[in-house]
């Protein structure tokens, strides 16, 4: 077998690779770390907290919740020289009820309010007790003391407002 030249320098030469074009290799900068964009914040509205109930409703309510009698009280700022802003009086007929009373007065400013008594008088006797609460100064009677001192009738000149169940 003969082979001819040209045969041979096909065979012997290696074959031609065709490059292909490379396209330009990218310059790829650093990859910064991605960071989460913080959410809109969503316009909520905030549960509507109920308003805490004044002293005044608290003290009112809890001679109430207890069948205090004649429920008033005593605007005396317009007074010169009072101990107090208010007096809140009322009555019941038994030393029992005038006790519970008392007690119930003290329990819901507590819980209602987180208001402790700061001065208190006559639970020894219950016959007539004085609660201080700063600006509010409540008077618990046994009825026939109501009717024999009569503090409604010492501050006449005052605005008297009355509270019923």
């Amino acid at each position: 077998m003969t082979v001819k030249k040209s045969e041979q320098k096909k065979e012997k030469a290696p074959a031609k690779k065709t490059a292909a074009k490379k396209a330009p290799a990218k310059k790829t900068a650093a990859k910064k770390p991605v960071t989460a964009k913080p959410a809109a914040k969503k316009a909520v509205k905030a549960p509507a907290k109920k308003a805490l109930p004044t002293e005044m409703e608290v003290i009112t309510d809890a001679i109430l919740e207890k069948k205090g009698q004649n429920v008033i009280s005593l605007d005396l700022r317009k007074e010169g020289g009072s101990i107090c802003d208010f007096f809140v009086i009322c009555n019941a007929d038994s030393t029992t009820n005038v006790s519970a009373i008392a007690d119930n007065i003290e329990d819901q400013m507590i819980v209602k309010l987180n208001k402790k008594v700061l001065r208190s008088q006559g639970k020894e006797n219950r016959f007539w007790i004085i609660q201080d609460y700063g600006d509010i100064v409540v008077h618990v009677f046994q009825t026939e003391y109501r009717n024999f001192y009569r503090l409604e009738d010492l501050w006449s000149d005052c605005e008297k407002k009355t509270y019923e169940d």
